[in-house]
């Protein structure tokens, strides 16, 4: 399997397929160099830092598997859908506020809240059906069974009538 086709996309945005487009690797490299431009910024032109979550991607003969942390996250936190072999991890991070944080003055916040996503292409012909995900301890793990690979067919070349 080729693991370029499983370089995140942080914004989800648009894939362009490479052999379509020969400047294809130089318009991901500046799309790239813009989000990690912007993406610590936020309106008030401050730093924030970065809630998407960090990810391993490893692979065996069989199977595909994504590891995301995710620490202070439970499962009805994380939605992940599967479509036109995008796999989309989504989650948020929600404010925890007490019922006594009214009479609270903060002197610094540095917890980050709010609602994330990463998009990895996987390789076509992956079944939705038997994709599974479990998690344990803010750590998600996302296992993909590998579609099975087509043979090659010979076509015997025929004398024409």
């Amino acid at each position: 399997m080729n693991l370029r086709s499983l370089i995140p996309s942080g914004n989800g945005g648009n894939r362009v397929n490479p052999s379509a487009n020969p400047f294809g690797f130089l318009h991901r490299e500046i799309d790239r160099l813009f989000e990690d431009f912007t993406r610590g910024l936020d309106v008030t032109g401050q730093t924030q830092a970065n809630l998407v979550p960090s990810i391993d991607v490893a692979e065996t003969d069989k199977e595909i598997v994504i590891t995301a942390e995710m620490p202070g996250l439970e499962r009805k936190d994380v939605e992940i859908s599967l479509e036109n072999d995008m796999l989309t991890i989504r989650g948020e991070k929600k404010v925890e506020r007490e019922k006594e944080d009214k009479n609270k003055s903060y002197h610094l916040i540095e917890r980050n809240y709010g609602v994330f996503y990463r998009v990895l292409q996987l390789p076509p012909g992956v079944d939705p059906s038997k994709v599974q995900a479990t998690m344990a301890n803010g750590v998600l793990k996302i296992t993909i069974p590998k579609p099975a690979r087509s043979e090659t067919k010979k076509i015997e070349v025929k004398e024409s009538a």
